[in-house]
């Protein structure tokens, strides 16, 4: 008898299997860029496009001396509201792309772990479709240092170009944690002897550090080839919050057959937000055309509005050249 996909995938097991193994091979959550809380999974899980978010303004206005003739001046606490957009995407594969996986000890497991690893690349691509949509908005100006124009290796990025990246963020430069940069701007750093390769815990999985701050490369770092400019995003701790959802009569898993064919098929679905914190989804006029948002969608720069301040963002895109080899 021939094993079929609904002989080894159970859906009540098989979708939370594969979100927490994406969030374990997303070396994003796993640097703490990416943040996953109950609150985020609640309001993913919302029977809405977005998602709002009210939040309290800092105090502000300076303070005033005691007298017994002048009273003090009540000041206002003011609120505002970030928004983010609730993302609901999906794939389906036939079993020809997953029959090699089927003679493993766990079929399960083996089916689980190949589809874990595709919504990791994929939340890391909508992740830089956001990002290209966030520095892009006027709002954002401030956090983002343009190096491109400077002569020589003035334009390059170094250990001393990166500090001037990270002052972006002023006295909040500090929670810098983790860097995002193409494969080309590794290597360059590798060249300067900038990269180093270490275990963080006994038992752990070596990482690659710059300075200390934890690395994830990607080539879907924007790169601008005519002029040979690349982007390289700087973070801090939670600068981006994840949500599960599953809304009420969601369905994330399904198998099916198609008899006539005889083919299996396996669709997995997904309800989240991926949301850069204090950038507020803003969409323009018939965005999305759809349900949700596509990648390009999410990297128009008139969809995103910062409404935190902008050290508190916690983001900083880096745009430089590369230095040459002498």
């Amino acid at each position: 008898m021939t094993t079929r996909i609904a002989d080894v995938i159970v859906p009540e097991v098989f979708n939370p299997y594969v979100t927490q193994k994406t969030m374990e091979l997303s070396a994003l959550v796993q640097s703490g860029i990416i943040q996953n809380t109950p609150e985020f999974d609640t309001l993913a899980s919302a029977a809405a496009r977005t998602a709002n978010m009210p939040f309290w303004n800092d105090l502000t206005g300076a303070d005033e001396l005691l007298d017994d003739q002048n009273p003090l001046t009540p000041g206002r606490i003011q609120a505002s509201q970030d928004e983010a957009v609730i993302l609901r995407r999906g794939r389906a594969w036939g079993a020809n792309d997953l029959a090699g996986n089927l003679a493993g000890d766990d079929p399960m497991r083996a089916i689980g772990d190949l589809v874990a690893a595709y919504w990791a690349r994929r939340l890391q691509a909508i992740l830089l479709s956001e990002l290209g949509g966030v520095f892009g908005a006027a709002t954002m100006a401030g956090n983002v240092l343009d190096i491109t124009a400077a002569a020589g290796n003035k334009a390059t990025i170094s250990a001393s170009t990166f500090v001037d990246a990270a002052q972006r963020l002023g006295d909040a430069k500090e929670a810098i944690t983790g860097v995002l940069m193409h494969s080309a701007t590794e290597a360059s750093l590798a060249k300067q002897d900038l990269i180093q390769t270490v275990k963080p815990s006994e038992g752990s999985v070596e990482v690659k550090t710059f300075l200390g701050k934890r690395v994830i490369v990607d080539d879907g770092c924007p790169v601008d080839a005519v002029n040979a400019n690349y982007t390289t995003y700087l973070f801090g701790p939670g600068a981006i919050a994840l949500g599960n959802g599953n809304p009420v009569s969601f369905v994330p898993t399904e198998v099916a057959r198609d008899a006539l064919a005889g083919e299996d098929f396996l669709v997995n679905r997904k309800t989240l937000i991926l949301h850069p914190r204090g950038v507020r989804w803003t969409p323009a006029a018939g965005v999305p055309a759809g349900v949700s948002p596509s990648n390009a969608e999410l990297a128009g720069a008139l969809n995103w509005t910062r409404v935190y301040e902008a050290k508190a963002i916690r983001m900083v895109a880096f745009i430089h050249k590369l230095q040459k080899d002498k």
